[in-house]
């Protein structure tokens, strides 16, 4: 394995830097044996996708060229660190793939029967609500994903999928068994009920009041807001509005108060991490605009933060440390004067490798 020398502005401490890379690990310098990457860059530690579904489409399992496909795409937008939000199909096989992002799996979503995308997650009713959560509990690492509310055909809105009580019991047993717990929210009542009981994490988060806002701050409760998917929300109350109009008129209430909901977190405090929800709607490889939306609720550290240091911490995961892996990003020019510099990274070194053009 090759070893390396970057010179460059290392993020997030803005200080210019030598680093010095041996065995796929950041090291103490200089190596005499070290090949110089040419040219000065601002380096970031790999970026993280913490709501992003490798193995997935709109079908449900992805074969594993496909899976493939999609983490390479991950890779050399810079992404090298993913929380997977939930799989119908077995992806450890990337374990073994120096060459693909690491990941942290939430075992398959776990959803109401009939209430939610077909093919998707495995759908229980509440008395097995416990149960199954146990089983991706053993499945995922360190991660279960609920499906909190979802459209109710019998209210013709969004609605908790499971009754609070049940909810609270699974994610107390969840919490007994060392694993974390995050859930799908688009409406009001499902976090609300889900934050009360002690939840880990709101994904989407687009109902959240005042109130739980409050209390997602006080209890250090994250939140994933993956902002290129609430773009979508437009197109999903138009999609439903036939057939359910309160539903869509709700969805296209929750979307004009994306910003200020968001904006509301930031500024309480709540713990906000980058996720594009890239899986089905979405592709691969959107992080880049992901940074950008969180950059309109906060400043550029914030959005970077986000996206990079910030996350890797929350994930339980090294920055640019002596010793730990050299799982970086570096550009061209500095991302914090304009945050669509992280479209284009000027090389990804994913385990020492270097990938995207890099020399």
């Amino acid at each position: 394995m090759t070893n390396w020398h970057i010179r460059g502005v290392v993020l997030p401490q803005g200080e210019p830097a030598d680093m010095w890379v041996a065995d796929g690990r950041i090291v103490d310098g200089p190596l005499q044996d070290a090949e110089r990457i040419e040219g000065e860059y601002w380096i970031l530690p790999g970026l993280v996708d913490a709501h992003c579904h490798i193995g997935l489409g709109e079908e449900g399992a992805v074969p594993a060229a496909v899976a493939q496909a999609q983490a390479i795409a991950e890779r050399n937008a810079g992404v090298l660190l993913v929380r997977d939000c939930g799989v119908p199909g077995d992806t450890h096989w990337i374990d073994d793939r120096d060459d693909l992002p690491r990941i942290v799996r939430a075992g398959r979503h776990i959803a109401r029967a009939r209430r939610y995308l077909r093919g998707v997650a495995v759908e229980v009713e509440p008395e097995q609500l416990v149960a199954e959560v146990e089983t991706q509990a053993r499945r995922g690492d360190g991660w279960v994903k609920l499906v909190g509310d979802w459209i109710d055909r019998s209210v013709g809105d969004l609605a908790p999928s499971f009754p609070a009580d049940v909810a609270a019991a699974a994610i107390a047993r969840a919490h007994e068994l060392g694993a974390r717990v995050t859930a799908h929210c688009f409406g009001e009542q499902a976090p609300a009920e889900l934050v009360a009981a002690g939840i880990d994490c709101i994904e989407h988060g687009t109902g959240l009041t005042a109130d739980v806002i409050e209390t997602m701050a006080q209890q250090g409760t994250a939140l994933v807001p993956t902002m290129c998917n609430l773009a979508n929300f437009p197109v999903f109350a138009v999609d439903g509005e036939a057939k359910f109009p309160v539903y869509a008129a709700h969805m296209k209430d929750l979307s004009r108060r994306v910003r200020a909901t968001m904006g509301a977190a930031r500024e309480a405090g709540v713990p906000i991490y980058s996720g594009t929800d890239a899986g089905t709607v979405l592709g691969h490889g959107w992080t880049a605009r992901e940074i950008a939306y969180l950059g309109e609720i906060g400043d550029a550290e914030f959005a970077l933060g986000a996206a990079s240091w910030r996350a890797r911490a929350w994930l339980g995961h090294p920055g640019l440390d002596l010793g730990a892996p050299a799982d970086l990003v570096a550009y061209p020019a500095d991302p914090r004067t304009d945050l669509r510099i992280t479209a284009g990274p000027a090389f990804v070194m994913l385990r020492g490798q270097v990938y995207v053009g890099a020399r």
